[in-house]
């Protein structure tokens, strides 16, 4: 499921802009998670866990990337991400989760803005971290509108607020149907520091006004 973008009915998106897809340039609503009831109900740690989105099941693994990575970090609020293969300079905001279980896209008003889930892994510490971005706005181009040209290799940091700057190289970069992702494989939990870039991709619905799918880029820190 995706979370509806906030768009008046029957607005149709603007003229194509730079960074837009499919010739059109919309807000799009980045996340989405529809979280497992283990972290919604009994089983769900308290506020101040550093849980993963959702817990990691058997057979439910990111994909393999070549070496093991460097060590954990103490955890620690992430400040800006920086991507320079892509000219990304970004500041943060916390992301939570809605009344049904679904993550609150960064608010598209600011269209150089990245959103971290903090219920969750940060960015360094063991687990998965969730970081998520809009790709453009009804206006404009937004921050992960180049999120596609990221390549296996490349590295992107973020800066966090002990001072530390975390590097995480990219491992691959997929597409999936938003009313098909795969939660568990995307969120899982890693025994590892690992990342997830997100935001909208493929054909834009006009009837649903939102993207049919989503690109998730899968990294590890080096």
């Amino acid at each position: 499921m995706a979370v509806p973008p906030s768009l008046p009915a029957g607005d149709p998106p603007a003229s194509a802009g730079q960074g837009s897809r499919g010739g059109l340039t919309v807000l799009c609503a980045v996340a989405l998670l529809v979280l497992a009831v283990s972290l919604l109900g009994g089983n769900r740690g308290s506020d101040d866990s550093a849980g993963a989105p959702l817990p990691a099941r058997a057979g439910a693994s990111a994909p393999a990337s070549s070496g093991t990575g460097a060590a954990a970090l103490p955890r620690s609020r992430p400040v800006r991400l920086t991507v320079p293969g892509i000219a990304v300079d970004a500041p943060f905001t916390d992301l939570t989760l809605a009344a049904n279980g679904q993550l609150q896209p960064p608010p598209a008003a600011d269209t150089n803005l990245v959103g971290w889930y903090a219920k969750g892994a940060a960015p360094g510490e063991t687990g998965t971290a969730v970081i998520a971005g809009h790709v453009d706005t009804k206006t404009s181009a937004a921050v992960f509108a180049r999120l596609d040209q990221l390549q296996k290799g490349d590295v992107f940091q973020v800066l966090r607020a002990d001072g530390r700057k975390a590097s995480f190289t990219v491992d691959s970069l997929e597409t999936f149907a938003k009313d098909a992702f795969p939660s568990r494989r995307v969120y899982a939990d890693a025994d590892r520091p690992e990342v997830r870039l997100i935001t909208c991709a493929g054909d834009y619905d006009r009837q649903a006004k939102d993207y049919k799918d989503n690109l998730v880029v899968f990294a590890h820190l080096t």
